[in-house]
This record gives structure tokens, sequence and C-alpha cells, in this order.
């Protein structure tokens, strides 16, 4: 449907192409997102594996609210956000980030194999694969985003944690883990930007008029 094909072209714009986030694209990303949720419960989009990605991609924008939710609800008790509300959102923010550039990519090879695949990737186009797919990214993007606060929490608590022993210890391999994680999130974000511009240039050329 046109309007699915709007929503994805808006969500690419907000996290494959703008270098970072701003009140008018939040904005307009979860106004699509309440009403591709809506959308998507009518009888006229059929179940397929593309619509149970763009269903997945809609939802994470839940995150958005929930960190909004926490900036005004932590930050109440306190003068201003406190930090604890401020490394929840942010990382909120960076799960919601996170699954919407990956489900995107799903969405993009999928598209690639409709097209140049469509016979022969039809028994991989499921909806029972599709929500095998959504599941274990939400899993591991939960699991990164856990590491990133449990290593928030030991930093604001380094001035109590001993230098030696376990919690020593703890420390330092959480602290080395959550940079780790954290550069190799920035090159895969660029490595996806690279494959979703390959991805439809190359179904663009392959539809365009010879």
């Amino acid at each position: 449907m046109k309007d699915l094909r709007r929503y994805l072209a808006l969500k690419y714009i907000q996290y494959l192409v703008l270098s970072s986030s701003n009140t008018v694209s939040t904005l307009l990303g979860l106004l699509g997102s309440v009403y591709t949720m809506i959308l998507l419960q009518s009888a006229k989009v059929s179940s397929k594996s593309t619509a149970v990605l763009i269903s997945s991609l809609a939802q994470t924008d839940i995150l958005v609210f929930l960190s909004l939710v926490s900036d005004v609800v932590l930050g109440s008790f306190g003068d201003g956000v406190s930090p604890a509300a401020s490394a929840l959102a942010q990382i909120l923010l960076t799960a919601n980030t996170h699954v919407s550039c990956v489900l995107l990519s799903c969405v993009a090879f999928e598209a690639y194999l409709i097209t140049f695949l469509p016979s022969e990737s039809r028994p991989l186009r499921t909806v029972r694969n599709a929500r095998l797919i959504s599941r274990v990214i939400w899993t591991l993007v939960a699991a990164e985003c856990a590491l990133f606060l449990m290593d928030e929490h030991l930093r604001a608590s380094s001035a109590s944690v001993p230098s030696h022993g376990p919690l020593g210890l703890l420390f330092q391999l959480s602290s080395a883990a959550a940079a780790l994680l954290r550069s190799l999130s920035y090159i895969l974000g660029i490595l996806l930007r690279i494959i979703n511009v390959y991805i439809y240039y190359k179904i663009f050329f392959s539809m365009s008029p010879r």
C-alpha cells in the first residue's frame, strides 16, 4: 500500500539519511508509527512477512515515548532531568535507533529478494520467519542496552567500587565491553547505510525502463 511505502520512506530518512534525530523527524515518526499500527489492523492489509517487519518497526517508537516519559517522571523528582533519567532516556533512544535500522535493512533485503529471486526466496519470506527475525533483533538489542545500563550504573558508583577484586574486574570488563559495542554499533550503522543504498540502487535501475 502507498501509505506503508510513505511510512518506510519517512523511517529511512529518519534513521538512515539524517545524521541525527531532531524534534520534527521524531514527531513525524511517532505520528507515522501510530497511524501504521492502526492501518496494519485493517483487513485490507494482508498478513505477509513484510507487514510483520513493518509492524515491529512501528512498535519501536514505543521506546521513544517511554524515553520522553522517563525524562518527565524521573526528572520531576529533582531540579531538572536527573542523571539516571538522562541515561535511561538515552539508552531507550539507542534501542529504538538500533532496532529500527536493522528492521529497515531487513525490509530492504526482502525487497531485493522479491525483485531478483521471487520464486527461490519464497520459502524464506514467511510470516513465521519474519516474526522470528523480529524477536531475535529485539533480544539482541535488549541485551546490548542492558550492558549499557549496567555500565552507566557502575560509572555512577565508580567512587565506591574497589579497583581490585571481583567488583573492580566487573567494572573494567563492562566498560571495555560497552566501549567495544559502541564502536561496533557505529561501524554497523555505516555498513547498513551503504548496503541499503546499494539495494535500492539495484532495485531502482532494475525497474527503470531500458
